[in-house]
């Protein structure tokens, strides 16, 4: 299965199919346009700051587009490439990469094409392969990443080693969502949550978006081929996307996948002094990977909302860099399979306006292969059997005395069964986890320039496994079952401004439950070199956060600026003993002679502090088109009450550039300086030396009129990474002291839409 699905995408990249479009049926154009936006459950006013939410002179807002955003054919004059996307109608920060430039990105994984956000970066673990975002310096279970509004169901969360089993290479969208909107997913999301969307179940009729000329035919089918090539490590890419629909059921399919060899880095004759690994043609070793994936959904359409369904696969071999894994040919392969299902139903009532729903059930594998003790095969395995249920109530807006009020309300329900079996005894027995959960949003608008939300969620988790009995006999294994109820509810105000200007402000307090991992841990951890040791006795985690913000999403001064702090209580972090340890607990020992160190899960209070900034400024025409400098800045400093430095946190970064641009081209040089990183915990890593990461793009985007036989859309272009070829070590990965980030990089592009 896996190699039909590799050939399939490797001859797509060649040949692009062409499927006719007819059109969709006159009867169609009565459906009610769905409207199940990824951030929030309230639809916004036309205020200035929700009319153009994702900025651009004259350019309507992403958000009615719907869930998977503007499909591939949906592109037009109004949408032009390489503007700076700010969505202003939210009460925090979000992060937008909208499709054109995920097409342009060089990234394979998610944390690679965040790497370089205001307030974002990767764990570049694996660069290409396993990079998990990092928002503000937290990660892990602070981050959720989820797809369509469901979890990404994978364990990349419990090891950074880990990939997570969504590729952007089939996404229409990214969103990196902060504040009261994190609500809506869960306490497990403090930190942000990661969104990535695609049509996979399809939320409207193909051409009722794409083209409203053909609305009075039978039917539409759309097809897109999306390939690229890429110097740095070989790399061949594919995706091939239908998106068909007649009467009132539209159906998806895509396929996609990547391979790539070795990557290339900058040509030193060893990684770190005094102990050169093995070393060819300038390569980081063990770093090759290969995936491939698909899916196939379809939706029905009533009048009065939609139903649909997808099944999805997803696998994925890769090798993990770094000197030890390196001699022991490290390798992951994993497998995922999800069943998915949403909706929307708009019930003739004068009272809701809208329910919502989306299930997901998600069956994940990976093996972790290796040649240990001369055996070279399977040493230890991870699965997770995940079911993530949702449903949300949208009511009519109510007009009270001071203001008009929408309210949406909700309950998600969670349950999740973990394994790690292992030669060595595996990282901690089977455990289980399961949650309910209630939330609620409240939106007054007291104008149209001014508005405040109340939201709250309230949940209970149980969560149940093994732990040895450390004191008495680490050989037995003691039941237990800890129950949680977090607790959490947050304020934002949004204010319109004059000149096109948005202000907010936002105050949440956050408690999240401690996860099975945190609790019951008892073994090796590869992928940070430890021996963790969970403590079954951790209480709740809290977070109290304030955000500040003022952007301007218009205009040709576009602009975006945040501040924030946020104070945990009780943040749950790996605490190093000082000792090491070899398999099992009797080795471990002050005066050790293991290569583990000994992590024992701990809380102590912590301050995290920092902000953001990017703009883009249009200097003036230029041959007929746009001429404009922007720039970025970002920051998150993070310590411990009573001193020391929260580890892994990402350095200062300040970066700028200048861009040209007109209905077709775009062309673009970036220089991000990211400063040294000298502010760490001296037991769990070592500074890190800062870099320039030099970038630049040209890109040309043709539209044809609808029915030209040369197809709807066509992009190509040409992406240039880290051009200047330097040293650059991620401060925040776990192997940056041996494992440097891919050099000098070509990327060619293309993307045709039929």
């Amino acid at each position: 299965m896996k190699k039909n699905l590799e050939r399939a995408f490797l001859a797509g990249s060649v040949v692009a199919i062409a499927i006719g479009c007819d059109g969709v049926a006159q009867a169609q154009q009565s459906l009610p346009t769905i409207d199940v936006g990824a951030v929030s459950p309230i639809k916004r006013g036309k205020s200035a700051a929700a009319a153009q939410s994702v900025s651009a002179p004259g350019r309507p807002s992403q958000r009615d587009a719907g869930p998977s955003g503007p499909p591939p054919a949906e592109v037009t004059e109004k949408d032009p490439q390489g503007v700076l996307p700010i969505v202003a109608d939210q009460f925090a920060t979000v992060t937008v990469v909208p499709n054109a430039e995920l097409r342009r990105s060089t990234g394979a994984t998610l944390g690679d094409v965040l790497f370089a956000k205001p307030g974002i970066t990767g764990s570049s673990y694996a660069p290409g392969a396993a990079s998990r975002p990092i928002v503000r310096g937290l990660d892990n279970y602070r981050v959720r990443i989820q797809e369509n509004g469901l979890g990404a169901s994978g364990v990349s969360e419990l090891g950074e080693d880990h990939a997570v089993p969504v590729d952007p290479l089939g996404a229409s969208q990214v969103e990196v969502v902060r504040g009261p909107a994190t609500l809506r997913w869960g306490s497990q999301a403090i930190g942000g949550v990661v969104n990535v969307e695609n049509n996979r179940i399809p939320t409207a009729l193909p051409c009722r978006l794409a083209a409203a000329p053909f609305a009075d035919t039978e039917g539409c089918s759309i097809v897109e081929s999306r390939g690229a090539v890429s110097t740095v490590d070989n790399r061949l890419e594919n995706a091939t996307l239908i998106d068909a629909g007649k009467g009132n059921v539209a159906i998806h399919a895509d396929i996609h996948g990547r391979r790539a060899s070795d990557y290339r880095i900058p040509g030193y004759p060893y990684l770190f002094p005094g102990d050169p690994p093995p070393f060819v043609d300038g390569r980081q070793p063990n770093s090759s990977a290969r995936s491939a994936g698909g899916s196939v959904g379809a939706s029905y359409f009533f009048d009065s909302g939609f139903i649909g369904f997808a099944v999805t696969q997803f696998d994925m071999r890769y090798h993990i860099p770094g000197v030890e894994p390196t001699a022991s040919n490290t390798r992951i392969e994993m497998r995922q399979t999800r069943a998915t299902s949403k909706g929307e139903f708009r019930p003739p009532s004068a009272y809701i306006e809208a329910i919502r729903f989306w299930a997901g059930l998600t069956d994940y594998k990976h093996h972790e292969l290796g040649n240990e003790n001369d055996f070279d095969g399977v040493q230890q395995t991870f699965t997770n059997k995940e079911l993530e249920a949702r449903l949300e109530t949208q009511l009519r807006p109510v007009e009270l005395p001071f203001a008009t009020l929408t309210s949406a309300f909700g309950v998600q329900g969670w349950h999740q069964i973990l394994t790690a079996p292992g030669l060595e005894g595996g990282l901690f027995d089977p455990n289980r986890t399961r949650s309910v959960a209630g939330f609620l949003f409240n939106e007054f608008k007291f104008s149209d320039t001014q508005k405040m939300q109340l939201a709250g969620r309230i949940e209970h988790a149980t969560v149940s496994g093994a732990f040895p009995e450390l004191l008495v006999d680490p050989s037995q294994q003691i039941q237990r079952v800890r129950n949680f109820t977090p607790k959490s509810g947050a304020i934002g105000f949004l204010q319109d401004l004059p000149d096109g200007l948005v202000a907010s402000v936002t105050a949440q307090y956050v408690e999240r439950a401690p996860r099975a991992p945190e609790l019951f841990s008892r073994g090796v951890h590869d992928a940070t070199g430890t021996f963790d040791i969970g403590n079954p006795n951790l209480a709740i985690e809290g977070a109290k956060s304030v955000e500040i913000g003022l952007r301007r999403p218009m205009g040709p001064f576009r602009f975006e600026a945040t501040a924030f702090v946020t104070r945990f209580d009780g943040f749950i972090f790996r605490n190093l003993t000082g000792a090491v340890c070899e398999a099992d607990f009797a080795s471990c020992a002050i005066d050790g002679e293991g290569d583990l160190r000994q992590a024992f899960y701990a809380q102590r209070n912590a301050l995290f502090r920092g902000g953001e900034f990017q703009s883009q400024l249009d200097l003036a025409p230029l041959l007929g088109g746009v001429f404009g400098a922007e720039n970025q800045f970002d920051v998150v400093r993070a310590t411990f009450a009573g001193g020391g430095n929260v580890p892994r946190i990402p350095p200062v970064r300040l970066g700028g550039g200048l861009f040209w641009r007109d209905a077709n081209w775009l062309m673009r040089v970036n220089l991000l300086h990211a400063f040294a990183q000298r502010n760490i915990d001296p037991i769990a890593e070592t500074p890190t030396k800062g870099y320039n990461l030099l970038r630049a793009e040209i890109s040309y985007r043709q539209l044809f009129d609808p029915g030209d036989p040369r197809g709807r859309a066509v992009t190509f272009g040409l992406v240039g990474d880290n051009l200047l070829n330097v040293d650059m070590r991620n401060s925040v990965s776990f192997r940056k002291d041996e494992v440097l980030l891919p050099g000098a990089n070509l990327r060619f592009f293309t993307s045709v839409s039929f």
